[in-house]
């Protein structure tokens, strides 16, 4: 994320107000999530992971997905 230029209140943001596209419910050791969310106009994938029993959530990766591998929406894979 840091890498990437994505800074931590940018990603909260995300986690927050985005879109769930995909869900990932036998990852382990949590179920995790891709998120989608545009900020200024710039497309955000975040990928989390929920802990249930702790209430936890753990960024996996945010990055800023490929138009050569997305469609147009960025919830499709090419």
């Amino acid at each position: 994320m840091f890498e990437r230029t994505i800074s931590m209140e940018q990603t909260k943001i995300a986690v927050k107000k985005g879109e769930v596209i995909q869900n990932y419910p036998d990852d382990k050791p949590y179920p995790s999530s891709l998120i989608l969310h545009f900020m200024k106009k710039r497309p955000y994938h975040v990928v989390v992971a929920f802990d249930e029993d702790s209430g936890n959530c753990i960024i996996i990766t945010v990055y800023e997905p490929s138009p050569k591998l997305w469609e147009n929406d960025y919830k499709t894979r090419k």
